[in-house]
């Protein structure tokens, strides 16, 4: 018989891997309002009302001011980090006229171009940093 895993511990584990963020359940609870505001833009009404004052639309919901400042400022990485889901984000970029492929290549240190050539060699090497924790 195996002796039953640490839930926390085991998703604790998660946040070793660089440039990753897994969408757990303590991430989801985390995220809940910035996730509804990200699905209020499938509405033509809501995408105008946010396009016309950003600020006075994201103060409808009762988000974090971190997630606030992290959707004004279109920092896609930090909106992971407070619990945004990249599938309800996409709602944003698609408000925002960015494809999926452009708005995750601002996620990363490369320009467009190079991002979008990197993933038709077939995505990014496996070699490398594979740890936080192992970098330093």
């Amino acid at each position: 018989m195996t002796t039953p895993r640490d839930i926390h511990a085991y998703l604790a584990e998660m946040d070793d891997i660089p440039g990753t963020r897994v969408f757990t359940a303590q991430r989801a609870r985390q995220g809940y309002h910035l996730n509804q505001f990200a699905m209020s833009l499938m509405k033509a009404d809501n995408r105008e009302a946010f396009k016309a004052d950003e600020r006075a639309y994201l103060d409808r919901w009762p988000m974090t001011e971190d997630q606030k400042q992290a959707v004004l400022a279109r920092d896609f990485n930090r909106c992971l980090e407070l619990g945004g889901n990249i599938y309800f984000l996409a709602k944003l970029f698609s408000t925002d006229g960015k494809s999926f492929a452009q708005a995750v290549s601002t996620m990363t240190d490369m320009s467009f171009e190079d991002y979008t050539a990197m993933m038709i060699a077939g995505g990014r090497s496996p070699v490398g940093v594979r740890s936080i924790k192992e970098r330093y």
